[in-house]
């Protein structure tokens, strides 16, 4: 089945809607990202892009191949999504490559974007999400490096996610103080039609509504794309919680403002369907049946999700007493299907957080 065209404001690109692989911590199984390749078009979904912060040779150790097992299954993952009509991209976060940025870098950069072209996917994302930002002419020196991708793959649907993409001071605190003007200076010097991620007014944002997204369309020049971080529970406090509700707090009307908008999922992927149901109803790519989720998760294990999802998003394993834990893991563990396994993995505290995974 092939993910429906769908208009992005302001031209005649597809409106992209779906999920960024883009978590700390466990990654997701190819077997499951496979599943996806069948899951979105049924929700109307017409996006992947594979980017999780766990592997190496998208971040830290960006200049090296991946070896030629993985790199096979990579090919492979990227024509199951091509075979179903998906758009499919990787997200490239070449760690702190604005600090130096001279003829052997950009070589290196160039020789990887060869290597992901062979992918043929029809996305590639620039991540410099989550790095040291304190460098006077940073958008200056980010644009240079995204203008030689652009040349590099003309005919790839580019996007890019900056340093400071949120409002939140917590990046600031994190990363370093933002440079004066930088989001007007991105806006003016990359390409026109490169799509600039945004998580909203907070990292994790309860709610997203237009007046958010007015002030930094207008200073980025160009609606955004909302990299939304619902419902990801990567971090030490939101990995205590799995987060079942179908996209909350988001304003009906805000794909008049986006040219996209993509979820963070959890690190259960089949979990995070729930959310990704809100994410097609907001947008209104798909109206699933109301057992939708009865049907793909199995029908045992949605009825006690039923009973205890409000437990397990609001709560979360800190307030559940250990025998109520144990218990529950024991009463999940017995049920059939890889969500089921999810749940009972998450009570036995295999997705605890593990603050290793920052230094990646």
């Amino acid at each position: 089945m092939s993910a429906l065209p769908m208009e992005a404001p302001g031209g005649d690109r597809p409106f992209l809607t779906g999920v960024v692989e883009g978590f700390y911590g466990r990654p997701w199984r190819d077997l499951d990202r496979r599943a996806y390749a069948r899951l979105l078009p049924r929700l109307g979904l017409n996006s992947y892009l594979y980017c999780p912060k766990a592997d190496p040779f998208l971040r830290r150790q960006w200049q090296r191949h991946w070896p030629r097992p993985r790199w096979r299954e990579l090919l492979g993952l990227a024509a199951c999504f091509r075979g179903a009509g998906l758009h499919f991209g990787v997200g490239l976060s070449p760690f702190a490559l604005y600090r130096r940025y001279g003829d052997t870098e950009r070589r290196q950069l160039r020789d990887k974007i060869r290597r992901l072209q062979e992918l043929r996917g029809d996305l590639l994302a620039l991540l410099f999400d989550d790095m040291p930002g304190d460098v006077p002419d940073l958008a200056e020196r980010q644009a240079e490096i995204v203008a030689d991708v652009r040349a590099w793959s003309p005919r790839t649907r580019l996007l890019m996610c900056p340093t400071y993409y949120s409002c939140d001071p917590v990046l600031e605190k994190h990363f370093g103080a933002m440079p004066a003007d930088y989001w007007s200076r991105l806006g003016r010097l990359l390409p026109a039609d490169v799509d600039i991620f945004w998580t909203g007014n907070r990292v994790c944002a309860e709610r997203i509504s237009t007046a958010d997204l007015a002030p930094l369309a207008r200073a980025f020049g160009r609606p955004l794309t909302l990299w939304d971080n619902y419902p990801v529970n990567d971090g030490a406090l939101r990995s205590k919680h799995l987060y079942l509700e179908p996209l909350p707090g988001r304003e009906p009307g805000l794909r008049s403002r986006l040219a996209g908008h993509f979820c963070n999922p959890m690190n259960q992927a089949w979990l995070s369907l729930p959310a990704l149901r809100g994410l097609a109803e907001l947008h209104a790519t798909a109206r699933p049946p109301a057992d939708w989720e009865a049907r793909e998760l199995g029908a045992s294990l949605w009825t006690r999700l039923r009973r205890d999802g409000a437990l397990f998003q609001r709560e979360g394993l800190d307030g559940i007493a250990p025998d109520r834990r144990r218990a529950l893991a024991a009463e999940y563990a017995d049920l059939p299907g890889p969500a089921a396994a999810e749940v009972a993995a998450w009570l036995r505290g295999e997705f605890a957080f593990d603050p290793a995974c920052l230094t990646d």
